[in-house]
């Protein structure tokens, strides 16, 4: 853990671990309208893990809701075209997943045309003006291009953190450079084709030589020169594939000003809301554990 003084400020990708609950968690729950609730239970156990081990005092919890409507797919529609479409038991639990965080006060970020970790890079610049550090919970890689100063990436299911000067140790490239990085290699799980035949360890070279995608671009007729293996074929396929490699950064660099609807920095967990709180246990059929500790990590009293 990176020692600061720093109030911290929480950054929850939640569509990550809706899915890892979907898909871990058995499909005999269901919701008192017959519904599956499985993806619900599961992503409750671990926002319950998470409120009770950290007690946070700054918290966003940010969803994907640009499934197919993200500005990314107008500048390339094969972004993330690999991936099946989310099943509709799965999108009603989403529903029920953000009902479940505002029942808590805790700041829900969604929008039709920005994906989760926009809002979050978004909040996170918002939020270090005001004077918060950044802790990102999720251990999608692309999100480590936002790590700064005493910012902390943590991947909660192996709780493992890492700040900005842990990214080398992972990938290869500093923070600064993984949307160059991912320009030049891709990234299969986005459908970003990158540059062909460029791998991440030439990637990584390039930019450990070049210190970015633009400089590497400007002199690429010194890439033959490299003690590379193939560096000669790096680079014509760098100088037929130019503009394919500042599409696909644009396509893996997160934005940093999406807009936030009426949420704002410190971004401060808001009272809860209890009738709405019990009502959603009764919908999705929480048991009375669940329901003590949910109702406990929000302050208010639990009656059997």
């Amino acid at each position: 853990m990176i020692p600061t003084g720093l109030p911290a400020l929480y950054l929850v990708d939640a569509s990550l671990y809706v899915f890892r609950a979907w898909h871990s968690m058995p499909d005999e729950f269901r919701g008192a309208d017959g519904h599956q609730t499985n993806a619900v239970h599961g992503f409750a156990r671990f926002l319950l893990e998470l409120l009770e081990r950290e007690r946070p005092r700054h918290i966003v919890v940010a969803f994907d809701e640009a499934l197919d409507s993200c500005f990314r797919n107008a500048l390339y529609p094969a972004y993330k075209a690999n991936r099946p479409p989310a099943p509709e038991e799965l999108r009603r639990q989403f529903a029920h997943c953000k009902s479940l965080c505002i029942a808590l006060g805790l700041t829900v970020l969604a929008h039709s045309e920005y994906e989760a970790d926009d809002l979050i890079g978004s909040a996170l610049q918002l939020a270090r003006a005001s004077g918060l550090r950044g802790v990102i919970v999720s251990a999608d890689k692309d999100l480590s291009q936002l790590l700064d100063g005493t910012d902390e990436q943590w991947d909660f299911a192996r709780g493992q953190r890492w700040g900005a000067a842990g990214v080398a140790a992972r990938h290869g490239v500093e923070a600064r450079q993984m949307a160059d990085y991912l320009a030049l290699c891709g990234d299969s799980t986005d459908n970003i084709p990158g540059v062909p035949g460029i791998g991440a360890k030439t990637a990584a070279a390039l930019l450990a030589h070049f210190g970015s995608l633009d400089a590497l671009l400007a002199r690429v007729d010194e890439v033959p020169h490299l003690r590379l293996r193939g560096a000669a074929r790096a680079a014509d396929r760098l100088r037929a594939h130019r503009e394919q490699a500042l599409l696909c950064r644009r396509l893996a660099t997160i934005a940093l000003d999406a807009p936030l609807s009426e949420a704002t920095p410190p971004f401060l967990r808001a009272s809860p809301d209890a009738a709405a709180l019990l009502a959603l246990c009764e919908l999705v059929r929480f048991g009375p554990l669940t329901r003590r500790r949910l109702h406990e990590a929000s302050g208010l009293a639990f009656a059997p």
